[in-house]
């Protein structure tokens, strides 16, 4: 993990007890947002400027919409500066959050008119006639110049900076400067997301007890502890995403939804992938392609079937993971291998020609170039995707903490959930490449044109119940890209919306006061509103859905437990004679860095 040396403690630093609704979820939501899509590509140069150049081509060919916008401009100017401009910012901004942006008329002004000219600038682009790319691809550039030159990322621009220095007599100034000398050292130039040192391993997460029962040089199998007199004679199979490290499956007690699955009675198995970048990888991780993991999801899996003594499972895949758990699937199908008695997909995207923030991004020059720097380095690296993906939201996940941690003189926040975000993982270059094809060619959704361990996969022919959740604010995986499950899947599908973003909506206990989700329950997922146009697309659906509040995570065992199996008496030890605990939860692939 990111470590932040030589810190000093900020005044009213506290650190989230388990169980404790962070205050700002926002930005939570938002950094695990830009480390986790699967698609680890951003906008080049080259596309930038083409961007450039098709906005400024778009502004000479439709003029009207520049002037316009600049007429309504100057007339905004002029109200901000005889006082009676009625703009205001987003109030979950909270750039604008001192009183001084309202109280002191300099500063007011400031902020109004930065705010006109920012929501002029984005204005022209959406009045624009441009294809939706290159609107987004446009905004995105704007974006990067709009957000650098507020006033509150410099020093005499943000009024509670400026009182900081006073109250501090200057030494938020030498703290931010010696956390700047930091960054530039140890996290390539860029701003701290976190302060990872109450966070660890084994302890305060990735805590729930267990031991690793079968290691191959891909992944280790960690099996968890019951905490039941009885369990489901039916175990779980977890494939956590290869991009991230498993335990935000596990992140601490009271928001693991390992320990509240082992709580129901559940024999929960989960796989943490080894780090291909890591001092401990072999020569050969390079050449992990999606079929290496596929491989060591089945030999797991017959490991499981050996210590439980179970015929079959039950399938979590989760991201990246469940991507690969849907191929697996489609191998197994066409061999009639039914080791996997039912499917759960968490924010998995399946349908890449859904529009989608990085998707924007998506073309096959970029994805050659992105393609050919993995192979030549042998991974793709993990803090540099993190860089990427920061630069594409800006505010959120670069300037937000400049401001935090130099203008302020303040520790980032100590979040767990950004303990993890920080605590990179490599890409293999092979499964990089693969994931890229299915991108480019959206294979997974066309029968036959996607390869498995030699098989043409057609998702039709799995027949399995799927449990398929996509989260509504998510823009790495978009929930409209992972409702097409519906349609692809040949069992029966139950379909399930979740509140907040890509990594909240899997970090949601019950009790959780701002979860909610949407299920048809009672009503087939797969009936349409009109016999002709067959099953119902992810707006019919959305319509029909009911909202319920809690968390999606209670409708999700009360689905499992029909398809778990009978109980029987929780054995006292792990492991069995054939496969002996190696070692404690959480193992030794997770502590590994890059």
């Amino acid at each position: 993990m990111t470590q932040t040396e030589n810190r000093t403690e900020p005044e009213g630093t506290t650190v989230a007890e388990p169980g404790e609704q962070q205050s700002d979820l926002e930005l939570v939501e938002a950094a695990i947002e830009a480390l986790t899509g699967v698609l680890p590509v951003a906008l080049s140069p080259t596309q930038g400027l083409a961007a450039a150049r098709r906005l400024a081509g778009g502004v000479l060919r439709q003029p009207t919409a520049l002037t316009r916008r600049g007429v309504d401009l100057t007339a905004q100017l002029a109200r901000i500066a005889v006082g009676t401009s009625s703009i205001e910012p987003d109030r979950k901004d909270a750039r604008w959050k001192d009183p001084a942006w309202q109280e002191n008329p300099v500063y007011r002004r400031l902020g109004q008119s930065y705010l006109a000219w920012n929501r002029a600038v984005h204005g022209v682009v959406e009045d624009l006639d441009l294809d939706e790319k290159s609107k987004l691809r446009a905004q995105f550039v704007l974006k990067l110049v709009t957000e650098t030159v507020a006033p509150t990322n410099t020093l005499l621009g943000n009024p509670a900076a400026l009182r900081r220095a006073r109250e501090t007599r200057g030494r938020s100034l030498v703290d931010g400067a010696r956390h700047a000398l930091h960054d530039v050292k140890k996290n390539g130039a860029m701003p701290s997301m976190v302060d990872s040192r109450p966070f660890v391993l084994g302890e305060t997460i990735a805590a729930t007890p267990g031991a690793v029962v079968w290691k191959n040089e891909i992944a280790e199998l960690i099996q968890y502890t019951p905490t039941t007199g009885t369990v489901h004679e039916r175990p779980m199979l977890v494939m956590p995403p290869q991009i991230n490290k498993y335990y935000v499956l596990d992140l601490a007690p009271g928001r693991s939804m390992v320990e509240h699955l082992v709580s129901h009675g559940h024999q929960v198995f989960m796989l943490s992938w080894a780090n291909p970048g890591s001092d401990t990888a072999t020569d050969t991780a390079a050449s992990w392609d999606y079929d290496s993991y596929a491989r060591t999801a089945l030999e797991a899996s017959d490991v499981v079937r050996e210590i439980t003594g179970a015929d079959d499972m039950n399938l979590l895949g989760v991201c990246a993971g469940g991507i690969t758990a849907a191929g697996l699937l489609g191998h197994l199908a066409t061999a009639d291998d039914r080791r996997f008695h039912s499917v759960t997909f968490l924010v998995t995207l399946i349908d890449f020609e859904v529009p989608s923030q990085v998707g924007t991004f998506i073309s096959k020059p970029v994805v050659a170039a992105a393609r050919r720097r993995s192979r030549k380095e042998g991974v793709l690296s993990g803090r540099e995707l993190a860089r990427v993906f920061a630069w594409l939201r800006p505010n959120d996940l670069v300037w937000n903490y400049w401001v935090n941690n130099y203008l302020m003189g303040k520790n980032p926040p100590a979040f767990d959930v950004l303990a993890w975000n920080a605590d990179a993982v490599d890409l293999p270059a092979a499964l990089h490449a693969d994931f890229m094809s299915m991108a480019t060619d959206n294979s997974l959704t066309r029968p036959g044109e996607f390869r498995v361990l030699g098989t043409a996969v057609d998702l039709g022919r799995v027949t399995q119940d799927s449990y398929v959740v996509g989260a509504v604010t998510d823009h790495i995986c978009p929930w409209r890209a992972c409702y097409p499950v519906v349609d692809l899947m040949g069992g029966e599908v139950e379909f399930v919306l979740s509140s907040q973003g890509h990594i909240q909506a899997l970090i949601n206990p019950s009790g959780n006061p701002k979860g909610s989700y949407r299920t048809t329950d009672g009503d087939d997922p797969a009936a349409g509103t009109d016999d002709s146009a067959g099953k119902p697309t992810a707006d019919e659906w959305f319509e029909r859905a009911q909202l319920h509040e809690g968390s999606w995570w209670d409708h999700w065992v009360g689905w499992l437990e029909p398809r778990a199996g009978a109980k029987r008496r929780a054995r006292k030890t792990l492991g069995s004679t054939a496969h002996p605990p190696v070692e404690d939860a959480p193992g030794s692939y997770v502590r590994a860095t890059v």
